[in-house]
């Protein structure tokens, strides 16, 4: 009996590794597109705060969130930024748009499309 069973172990690990290493790639991959969209959307905030103060113009944020974006991701994640004036609740705001496409399968691969927003209500003279 003992010997029919020799060499399983080898098919065995085939069998669990063809399942396991997807799925700890697809996790990973997975933690890449939640880690750039959580990136853009706090320099998209951020940015907006910079647009926000008295004095300070939308070419202030869109700066902002360009140099926000290449620093803590790639320069290509900072080619799609607008920048514009809105109104929150009644209030004049500012709203900057980040919109990036991440690739699915590491490097290469479809993408994966982000669109984020960041607001800030802007200072006005009283």
């Amino acid at each position: 009996m003992i010997r029919r069973e020799r060499g399983s172990a080898v098919v065995d690990y085939v069998l669990v590794m063809m399942i396991l290493i997807p799925l700890v790639l697809g996790i990973v991959q997975l933690g890449l597109v939640l880690h750039v969209r959580n990136t853009l959307t706090a320099a998209a905030s951020d940015a907006a705060r910079a647009g926000a103060p008295l004095g300070a113009s939308p070419q202030d944020a869109r700066a902002r969130a360009v140099d926000l974006v290449r620093t803590t991701l790639a320069d290509r994640y900072a080619d799609d930024i607008t920048v514009s004036e809105t109104t929150v609740a009644g209030a004049p705001a500012v709203r900057v748009r980040i919109r990036a496409e991440v690739p699915a399968l590491g490097l290469f691969g479809p993408a994966v499309p982000l669109d984020v927003r960041g607001h800030a209500v802007k200072e006005v003279e009283p």
